[in-house]
C-alpha cells in the first residue's frame, strides 16, 4: 500500500512539473425546460496545453461557472494529443482539420512570422507551443468545433523521421 502511495504521489509531482495552462474559450448560459420551468447552467470550453507540444480541448457543463471550468479542465486533460514540432516551432507540413460544420487549414511559416490564426485555433495552436504558422478556419464559427477541427488536423501531423521509419528508408531518402 506504501509503494501506490507514493507512486501517486510521484504522479502528482510530475503533473505539476509539466506546467499546465488552461485557457477558456467560452463560456454560455444554458437552459433545459423541465416540469418546474427552465433549469439554468453553464457550458465551458477549455483548451489545455503545456506549450511543449501537448494540447487537449475539454467542455464543461455545470450550475455554476467554476466548476463548468473545472469540468472542462478535466474533461481537456483525459483528451491531450502529443503534437510534433520542429526546431522553429512549427508544423512539418500542410494539414487540415475537420469537425462537424468547422474546416481548418493549417501551413507552417517562416521563424518570427508567430501565430496567424483567430479565435479558438488560434488558442489551439499557442498552448500546444507552435510559434510560427498559418492557420485559416473555414465554415463553421462555433469555437468548439474550429477547437476541435484544429485538434484533428494537429491529431494527423507526422514527423519526418517517423514517416522515414516506417517506410523503412533514411530520412535523407525523404527530402530526395
Amino acid at each position: 500500500m506504501a509503494k501506490t502511495q507514493s507512486r501517486k504521489k510521484r504522479n502528482r509531482a510530475k503533473e505539476k512539473e509539466t506546467n499546465w495552462q488552461e485557457r477558456v474559450v467560452q463560456i454560455r448560459r444554458v437552459s433545459k425546460v423541465v416540469k418546474g420551468g427552465k433549469k439554468l447552467s453553464f457550458r465551458a470550453i477549455v483548451v489545455v496545453g503545456n506549450e511543449k507540444g501537448q494540447v487537449g480541448v475539454g467542455v464543461g457543463k455545470a450550475a455554476d461557472v467554476i466548476g463548468a471550468v473545472r469540468k472542462g479542465v478535466a474533461d481537456a486533460k483525459k483528451q491531450l494529443i502529443e503534437v510534433p514540432l520542429t526546431k522553429s516551432n512549427s508544423i512539418t507540413h500542410v494539414i487540415n482539420g475537420a469537425a462537424g460544420g468547422a474546416r481548418v487549414f493549417m501551413r507552417p511559416a517562416a521563424p518570427g512570422t508567430g501565430v496567424i490564426a483567430g479565435g479558438a485555433v488560434r488558442t489551439v495552436l499557442e498552448l500546444a507551443g507552435v510559434k510560427n504558422i498559418l492557420a485559416k478556419q473555414l465554415g463553421s464559427n462555433s469555437p468548439l468545433n474550429n477547437a476541435r477541427a484544429a485538434i484533428d488536423a494537429l491529431e494527423t501531423l507526422r514527423a519526418f523521421s517517423e514517416v522515414a521509419k516506417e517506410r523503412g528508408i533514411t530520412l535523407e531518402q525523404i527530402y530526395a
